[in-house]
């Protein structure tokens, strides 16, 4: 009798146990824009950080929503700060609308290539910005910059002579500032609508990332592409963030996997992002569009213009938006 007694009470201490250990799980949901598992680095990144998170086995799971299946592609951020979502890959200029100071991260010729992009990131400018994030409520899980192209449907664009009268989709208000100073007219959708834009002829241009190029499928509506070369204009801070509310809720060995599968991914993305400029010019050339890129002096005329619109812009509608762009000059 006492034997069965200490079973049933073994048993119930089991499913207690099990019960407890049941209740520490935690589940995280992801969201993002980017096609889900057809090779784009974004969602490769965020897809990582939940396999390492889960295979640490520390009571996390991670269910990513990519494409833009939970959140639209411009609301990620304000998601995240009321907690509908936990992690996202994020072009961050979109939440320059809550943060003006944002717009630093898309702003044209601010950064040459990746390696000075590499340097950007642990410099007194960046700081700036990852207290901003952080002051929000949002950490920031993994670094990503991403080089950028122009495309269009019809002539290629070299010079800001070549932007007049074309309606352009711009990634944010920055570069909208210089296309808009070199005579086009701006077209604000997110990148996983350009593709419909061109098609229907609402958009004859646009600048985006080498990745949004090809996982957007972009080669079919473009006939000229102007690649990054040496003398890339567009770079844009994508990174992977957390809602810092999430992140405190995690225990110890939880908040170690997340920032250990973070770093993976960060250096997953190092490696393969400039393959991304590679593949971009290798799909558009399969696909028959014409490839181009700018020499230093037609890149100089461009930042010309930038000068004029965009850095002043900001300089004098941001608050500290002058001493934002000193510093991130200053990165050699």
């Amino acid at each position: 009798m006492q034997n069965s007694i200490r079973t049933g009470l073994a048993a119930l201490v089991a499913v207690g146990l099990a019960g407890a250990a049941q209740a520490a799980d935690i589940s995280l949901k992801a969201s993002h824009q980017f096609p889900g598992g057809k090779g784009d680095v974004r969602d490769e990144m965020v897809q990582m950080i939940a396999r390492e998170a889960k295979a640490a086995n520390v009571g996390l799971d991670i269910k990513v929503y990519p494409g833009a299946s939970l959140v639209k592609a411009t609301e990620q951020w304000n998601a995240m700060i009321k907690g509908q979502i936990d992690i996202t890959s994020f072009p961050l200029d979109y939440a320059s609308g809550q943060h003006p100071q944002f717009g630093a991260t898309l702003m044209p010729g601010l950064v040459k290539n990746h390696d000075h992009a590499k340097r950007i990131n642990t410099s007194p400018f960046m700081q700036d910005i990852k207290k901003i994030i952080n002051d929000a409520g949002v950490i920031v899980l993994a670094d990503a910059w991403l080089a950028g192209a122009f495309g269009s449907k019809d002539k290629c664009i070299l010079e800001p002579d070549d932007a007049k009268g074309l309606k352009v989709r711009s990634a944010g208000a920055t570069f909208a500032e210089m296309w808009a100073g070199a005579g086009a007219s701006i077209v604000s959708i997110p990148s996983n609508e350009v593709y419909n834009a061109l098609q229907t002829g609402v958009a004859d241009a646009t600048d985006t990332s080498s990745g949004s190029f090809v996982s957007f499928r972009l080669y079919e509506q473009i006939k000229c592409l102007t690649a990054p070369g040496d003398n890339a204009l567009w770079f844009m801070y994508e990174p992977v963030l957390m809602s810092k509310r999430s992140f405190d809720k995690l225990n110890d060995a939880q908040k170690k996997a997340i920032m250990d599968a973070a770093k993976k991914a960060e250096d997953f993305f190092a490696a393969e992002s400039k393959k991304l400029d590679e593949q971009l010019v290798a799909a558009f050339t399969k696909a028959g569009v014409k490839v181009v890129t700018m020499t230093e002096e037609q890149a100089n005329k461009w930042r010309e213009v930038a000068n004029k619109s965009s850095y002043r812009t900001f300089a004098d509608k941001v608050p500290g938006g002058k001493e934002i762009i000193v510093k991130a000059l200053q990165v050699r």
